[in-house]
């Protein structure tokens, strides 16, 4: 059966999930951790991606970009995989690819699930039972975010940046959207549009985005 082909566009936010192989862990020290964001950051900052929000799990990872072209997710993903499964392999002893089957991806309606889509990426830790509030969680965008702690790799949508006038001002709107857990349809919706490459919106924005790729 044929792959599903994904589909970017420039300047339209993107959901992508990427889950270890047989859904073993990926990650299993702060140095692999800290190493995948570093080559996170080269990537990024290279192919003009713009990072707004992530989580690392023991076992996948979230990334909220948007690109400046229809390439460079593609670019940048590719760029990750060329340093860090080498890495991982040499670490643990391990050969051939440590990721299963292709990233999966999902463009984001930025006016209405923008917001909500980082609270789903950062809520990751806590719905694993891994920690009580995301802010206990080192691997996350949330401390940036939320709480305003330098993040180099975070590059801010003009969304977020509309939460407020200052920093403080952005950081206790941002963290205000935390006091209410997601719906459940909520979660759903999200997860089943990364999960089929579906984008992520309403109507009107499905109906855009059709429209641009003239499908």
């Amino acid at each position: 059966m044929p792959r599903k082909p994904r589909f970017f566009l420039s300047d339209v936010p993107v959901h992508i999930v990427q889950r270890g192989h047989s859904r073993e862990s990926v990650f299993f020290q702060d140095s692999d951790y800290q190493a995948y964001l570093d080559w996170l950051g080269e990537a990024a900052v290279r192919y003009d991606c713009a990072l707004h929000a992530y989580v690392l799990m023991s076992n996948h990872i979230h990334l909220l970009v948007t690109p400046k072209s229809k390439a460079s997710i593609g670019q940048m993903m590719q760029y990750i995989g060329r340093w860090y499964v080498p890495y991982f392999n040499h670490e643990y002893g391990t050969s051939g690819s440590i990721w299963e089957g292709r990233y999966k991806a999902s463009l984001i309606d930025d006016e209405h699930y923008l917001l909500r889509c980082m609270c789903y990426i950062e809520l990751n830790p806590v719905r694993a039972n891994m920690v009580k509030t995301p802010g206990h969680y080192r691997w996350s965008s949330y401390r940036h975010n939320a709480q305003g702690k330098s993040n180099k790799l975070i590059r801010p949508h003009g969304i977020y940046t509309g939460l407020g006038r200052t920093k403080a001002s952005r950081c206790e709107a941002y963290k205000a959207l935390f006091k209410e857990h997601l719906e459940e349809g909520e979660l759903e919706e999200i997860r089943a549009a990364w999960q089929t490459g579906t984008p992520l919106g309403d109507a009107d924005f499905k109906a855009a985005i059709e429209k641009r790729l003239n499908r």
